[in-house]
């Protein structure tokens, strides 16, 4: 949901859950006109029509996805991002841009069929699964986040 505070996403978390069967993306992909409509009158989420319309669209391509790499982490983890030398200062943090795997993901994503995975959304969901470790240096998630990253095995 790009556009819009993380924060109020976050407040809005369990509605979404809800309302989107528990992110299951199977289910979303058999949402009809009826579970639109159901999603546009529900105030507990962010009531946008095309991107609930894009989110059931893309459930629904998910599938080729994992047809195609074995499995949605084994496309993602293509695009892995080239890891920093240790975590960042805020300085480096303010001057850091979005990632060109990013892009390229966001632009394979659309030409795929898929809405809304614009370069920073890619970029976001990228840090959310750690593909990318941007946290600051002292801040004692980015040291978990660099010793599980160390330790993971990739898909392939």
């Amino acid at each position: 949901m790009s556009g819009l505070s993380w924060l109020t996403i976050l407040r809005k978390r369990e509605n979404f859950r809800a309302a989107f069967r528990g992110f299951d993306p199977a289910a979303i992909a058999r949402f009809s006109t009826r579970d639109v409509s159901r999603l546009m009158a529900d105030a507990g989420i962010v009531r946008n029509r095309a991107k609930i319309e894009a989110t059931i669209n893309n459930a629904r391509r998910l599938s080729d996805l994992v047809e195609e790499f074995g499995s949605f982490a084994a496309y993602v983890w293509r695009y892995e991002p080239k890891p920093r030398k240790g975590l960042l200062d805020r300085a480096g943090l303010e001057k850091l841009g979005v990632p060109a795997e990013a892009a390229e993901m966001s632009k394979d994503l659309r030409k795929r069929g898929w809405g809304f995975v614009g370069p920073t959304t890619v970029y976001s969901f990228m840090q959310a699964m750690g593909l990318v470790n941007d946290h600051l240096r002292g801040c004692a998630a980015g040291l978990e986040v660099e010793r599980l990253r160390r330790n993971f095995a990739r898909p392939r």
